[in-house]
């Protein structure tokens, strides 16, 4: 039953599911290790009824790791047709917190990967998945802390908006509220960070295939889209993340070429931005935004505009490695110390308590925002033998996220004293 906003949300304990979950499960993948095994015990054990529904949970999840992911979301629905409310054991037998993570019937990557961020702690995770059609229930599972992990994604506005009804009247502190995650839409965060000193982010407007088509014919100028962009420009079709139909578009041939390879009819385009070095390569940045905080994730270095951490090949070059032990080490008082001001003024207005910035240099030294989100991953997976500086970087990282966690809940536990 939907909770009826109007009256107070009470708390109890109702019944929870047990799973391995996301953090377990993606490690596993991660190191090698093959999930198929694992895959089929527990589709035995869904054919003989016996299990339960955070193994329905879990097995979603290995489909979606070994790359079915429509059949992992067909299980995902099903499993959550009946069924919300899943935990993640922590650490120690007895929490010191309980956190509630409100999130979306999405892909693995449409909700924020929190398991993470709390492994190895004493912190457990509840999520409660906010269901199209059954919302939020009529008491809530008890907890000292919650926190919006659903995305900005169309998929997610439902349950974001479900939650947003509710949280004027949450029994306990609400992080990463609903209504601000939609700032992190690509179009809305440039208009809210556009006029920041010492912050360059390129106009990413929406444009439809027809205009895209009119650009590509000569019909239409690309200022007639929105007055900065130009060639060479960036598209990538609405909706898509992780670098799908993402493209350097150099000229109107070039339009014309790309857009008859993609079948999408909406697209978001944005002018290109040489960020290289004087070395020729470029540098990309991935910082999480904790409390306020900036803290670096990782950095990436290769000799193409659209790096990813993987395609930077950072695990073969001894020499980026050290630069971005460099970049990790210094952190605190080169970085971020010369885009504080930048850096504390968009934290201001994105308003979330944790949130996640990709983002470099340019020419003139200026932050350059790519994106920002929620839900990009922050982990521990790499091998200590060959990143031995990255294992203190993510625990100084997790450390903030949790210590987040515990002043909301003490405060929240003050006041009401």
């Amino acid at each position: 039953m939907q909770h009826p906003v109007s009256r107070p949300i009470g708390m109890t304990a109702p019944h929870t599911s047990d799973r391995m979950g996301f953090a377990q499960l993606t490690r596993r993948a991660f190191e090698g290790a093959d999930l198929r095994p694992l895959q089929d015990h527990l589709l035995t054990k869904i054919a003989e009824g016996t299990a339960q529904a955070g193994e329905g949970l879990d097995l979603s999840l290995i489909a979606q790791l070994l790359g079915e992911k429509e059949a992992g979301l067909v299980i995902q629905t099903e499993v959550l047709s009946f069924h919300q409310l899943f935990r993640t054991p922590c650490a120690v037998p007895k929490p010191r917190l309980r956190v509630l993570a409100l999130a979306a019937d999405i892909d693995m990557g449409g909700n924020t990967p929190i398991e993470f961020l709390l492994e190895g702690s004493d912190i457990e995770l509840l999520t409660l998945y906010v269901v199209k059609g059954i919302g939020l229930p009529e008491t809530l599972p008890d907890h000292d802390v919650a926190i919006v992990v659903a995305s900005d994604s169309e998929e997610c506005r439902e349950a974001l908006a479900v939650i947003e009804q509710a949280a004027s009247q949450w029994p306990r502190p609400l992080l990463n509220r609903p209504g601000l995650i939609g700032n992190l839409d690509r179009d809305k965060l440039y208009r809210l960070l556009a006029d920041i000193p010492g912050l360059d982010i390129p106009a990413t407007v929406h444009a439809s295939r027809a205009q895209l088509s009119d650009l590509a014919q000569g019909r239409i100028a690309c200022e007639d889209i929105t007055d900065e962009l130009h060639f060479p420009m960036i598209a990538r079709p609405r909706g898509t993340h992780a670098g799908v139909g993402l493209a350097k578009i150099d000229d109107a041939p070039a339009l014309a070429a790309y857009l008859a390879e993609r079948q999408e009819q909406d697209f978001f385009v944005a002018r290109f931005v040489n960020y290289a070095n004087a070395d020729g390569l470029y540098r990309k940045y991935r910082l999480a935004m904790v409390d306020g905080k900036p803290y670096a994730c990782h950095m990436a270095i290769a000799d193409r505009w659209d790096i990813w951490y993987l395609n930077a090949y950072m695990a073969f070059s001894e020499e980026k490695r050290a630069e971005e032990a460099g970049f990790m080490l210094d952190f605190d008082h080169a970085f971020a110390a010369r885009h504080k001001s930048a850096l504390d003024e968009m934290s201001k207005r994105v308003g979330l308590d944790y949130f996640i910035v990709d983002c470099a240099e340019n020419r003139n030294g200026e932050l350059l925002v790519f994106e920002a989100d929620n839900t990009a991953v922050v982990h521990n997976m790499d091998p200590p033998s060959v990143f031995p500086y990255k294992p203190p970087q993510m625990r100084k990282i997790f450390a903030a996220f949790t210590a987040m966690l515990s002043r909301h809940a003490r405060a929240s536990e003050e006041s009401a004293a």
